[in-house]
């Protein structure tokens, strides 16, 4: 398995579950849409229309989607693929994210010419390879336990969360769910909400 993703995120396996997710969510979309660009919000709708009975996928936001674009980043370069990610924009500039890099015009047009029919195989093992390279810190966790430990550390740094929205609190809840800690997951998600700005 390759090294492509962004050293700085630790893949948790809840990014690998919901980024397979939107793998195939994207091949459908270059596909049937000619690859029409989708945002954030429509991308997750889109998966989960694909997989409607995903628990997982069911709680995902769009403020979390960063760690699963990078997921899809690396699966394409760890097969030779075209970038599926270059079809997920931004809501607000309509373009992918500012550390995108490629020419986003050409990325696309080699995402439609691909052929994608083989790509489910791949996912599949690339998806297990993934999984075993997570920690075996990152142990996933119950909500409830989840939520609890959120909470306590809600309570004791109220004034470094007053920026946090109902979007921002499910996907701390998500990646303590997954095994982080609750400073991790803030800092997290702080960072992604600076890279890809308002997800909604």
């Amino acid at each position: 398995m390759s090294d492509n993703v962004n050293a700085a995120v630790q893949l948790t396996s809840n990014d690998i579950d919901v980024g397979a997710r939107i793998v195939q969510a994207l091949v459908y979309q270059a596909t049937f849409t000619q690859g029409a660009p989708i945002v954030y919000k429509d991308l997750l709708r889109l998966a989960r229309q694909l997989h409607p009975k995903d628990l997982v996928l069911d709680r995902a936001v769009p403020v979390g989607i960063g760690a699963k674009l990078l997921f899809v980043e690396a699966f394409c370069a760890a097969n030779a693929y075209p970038n599926l990610a270059c079809l997920a924009i931004n809501p607000t500039t309509m373009r992918p994210p500012e550390r995108y890099q490629g020419d986003w015009d050409a990325d696309r047009l080699a995402v439609v010419a691909y052929d994608w029919s083989v790509v489910d195989a791949q996912l599949t093992t690339y998806a297990s390879q993934a999984r075993a390279l997570v920690p075996a810190r990152l142990k996933p966790r119950k909500e409830r336990p989840a939520d609890v430990s959120w909470y306590a550390y809600f309570c004791s740094h109220r004034k470094e969360c007053e920026w946090i929205k109902q979007e921002d609190k499910q996907e701390i809840i998500n990646l303590i769910m997954a095994g982080l800690d609750p400073e991790t997951s803030l800092k997290r998600v702080q960072t992604a909400k600076a890279e890809f700005g308002d997800t909604a």
